[in-house]
Formats: C-alpha cells, structure tokens, sequence
C-alpha cells in the first residue's frame, strides 16, 4: 500500500513538471556570429544537450521558473533568467580566447571595430611584423559590418543619428584607403633608411648580393604594378613597399602607385563585401553572416593561389650578372 502511495506521487509530481515546461525556439552563436555545433543546456536541475540547426536555431524545452544556463565545450556559459526567453531571441555564448582568433576577421571587428581595423590596414604594411594579419578578408567583411562600423565612427564625432549607407561606405573607403597610403610610406620609409647599407653585406645563407640587383632592375621595369598588385596579395604586401625602398625606386613614382594601390584595394574588398551580401541575401535567402569562415577561407584561397602556384611551378631563372648599384 505504501509502494502504491509512493508511486502515485512520484507520477503526480512527473506530471507536474512535465506540465510546467514550456517550449521556445531560440537562436544560439558565438561573439563571431559562429553558428555552434552542439550547446548544452542547464535547467531546473537537468541538462540537454541540443544541436543547432544551419540558422543557429534550437527548440528549447525549459522550466521559466528557473534560470538557464547555456554553454559549450570552448566556450564560457551564458546564464538567462527563464521567464526573459522569447521566441527567436538570440543567445549569445562567448568563445574563449584561441591564438587562432588573431586571423579571425571577426575578432578586430568584434573587440575593435572602426579604429583596430584601420590600425591592421596600416600595420600589415608599415610594421614589419604584420605580414600574418588579415587584409583581403578583414576589408571583405568589413564590406559586410559596414553599418556597425559607420555608427561607430558617427558616434564617435557626435552624429549618432547618420543613417546613410553611401556616406558611410565613403567614409570608410577613405579612411581606409589613409592607413593603407600611410602603412605603405612608412615601409617603405623604412627600406630606404637601410637599403644602402644592405649593399655592403656580406653573402650569407638567407642573404644574397644579387637578390638585391634583381629586384632594383625589377623595380625600374615593373615598380608601379608591383605595388598596386601586391596590395592584392597576402605577406607581399608587408614587403613589397620596403623593398622598393631598399632598392631606391623613385619616390614620386613610388607616391603616386601607393596611392592608386590603395585606393583600388580598399575599394574593391569593401564595396564587394558590402553589397556582395545584399545581393545574395535577397536573391537567395542566404547570409554570409552566417558562413563567414566560408567566406574568409575562399578569399585566402584566391588571394594566396597566385603566389604559390608562381613559387612552387615558376621557372627558375639564372641571375644576370648586373652591376652594383647603390640607390640614391
């Protein structure tokens, strides 16, 4: 009898929480707007594991009466209040720091926006050490946050209330366009300030004499489409400037390329980005929000192609024996 009793309430109380879940569909990423393979969820004392489907988006079977905690492996909890839910809202569940983020676009537009993009144009040129920043698909995405970055320079001057999406795609064009004239001058300020002793080196295994001649003739007959076509390539760009500095090309010839270069680049990956996505998005329902990685990839892909195709597959050819010259 007393079994019988026992059983009775653990079926009555079952029934009770069963009757006090409530379902809700929910869309779950990461900071990045990464869609997540598998959450887990934490509630009234359980917990679920869920996988999002390709919108990011779980069917949530929760208590409201209690919070509830999302989290994933890599990534930090999210705790929410059950009765703050609402149908669609979006969670946003923080990934933790990985070394890989430093060529993750999203991280500089994420923690930086605006002012550390333009600091990564200038510095992946102008400091020697910035080859491994993003450039092509950093721009690309950019393209893409262009409203989120435009409010941010907008409130930043005090006009939080400009909602205009040509202004603002001009204004970045410009001030992106800025650090990359600067970045390159400063690089190849840089070549020129230690081009000539590089002249009186002695040979070593990671340095040779002729190198330098070769790239002085290839200076004198392609310098100007060399700069402009590095700005559209991956770790050549970083050097191509201070190697025309290095091998004394002409400054005003040097000036006027630099700029076209980067003008021509900034343009090209900004407005490609921006209303590359509107246009998919509205002809086929697809965001490139959501596929980012995709996206970044590809362009890795294109940009990096040409150079290793030329590195691995180009014909080596015998240095000419040129004389020494020194730049001026």
């Amino acid at each position: 009898m007393i079994k019988y009793a026992v059983s009775l309430l653990i079926g009555f109380f079952t029934v009770l929480a069963v009757a006090a879940q409530e379902k809700i569909s929910i869309k779950i990423n990461d900071q990045y707007e990464s869609r997540l393979d598998s959450v887990m969820v934490s509630n009234d004392g359980n917990n679920t594991w869920y996988r999002p489907d390709e919108k990011g988006m779980i069917v949530l079977s929760y208590n409201p009466a209690d919070s509830v905690i999302f989290s994933a492996p890599e990534h930090s909890s999210t705790r929410v209040a059950g009765p703050a839910l609402e149908k669609d809202m979006l969670i946003t569940v923080n990934k933790k720091f990985n070394w890989k983020d430093l060529i993750n676009p999203m991280f500089y537009i994420v923690y930086g926006g605006l002012w550390l993009l333009l600091f990564i144009v200038f510095a992946e040129t102008g400091l020697f050490a910035g080859f491994f920043l993003p450039g092509d698909s950093l721009l690309f995405v950019a393209g893409i946050y262009s409203d989120n970055l435009g409010r941010q320079f907008f409130k930043t001057i005090g006009m939080a209330n400009v909602e205009n999406e040509w202004v603002t795609l001009l204004i970045l064009w410009g001030l992106i366009s800025v650090a990359g004239i600067f970045g390159n001058a400063i690089g190849y300020w840089t070549g020129r300030k230690i081009g000539p002793s590089m002249y009186t080196w002695r040979d070593r295994w990671f340095f040779k004499k002729r190198y330098l001649h070769q790239a002085h003739e290839f200076y004198d007959k392609h310098g100007g489409l060399a700069i402009i076509g590095a700005r559209f390539l991956p770790i050549i760009r970083t050097f191509a400037p201070i190697v025309a500095g290095i091998v004394g090309m002409e400054r005003k010839k040097f000036g006027f390329y630099n700029v076209a270069g980067s003008i021509a680049w900034v343009f090209s990956m900004i407005f490609a980005g921006h209303f590359l996505q509107k246009w998919i998005l509205s002809q086929f329902g697809f965001d490139l929000k959501e596929h980012l990685e995709i996206i970044v990839l590809g362009i890795v892909v294109v940009t990096t192609a040409p150079v290793l195709i030329k590195l691995f597959f180009g014909k080596k050819k015998n240095p000419e024996s040129i004389p020494p010259q020194t730049p001026e």
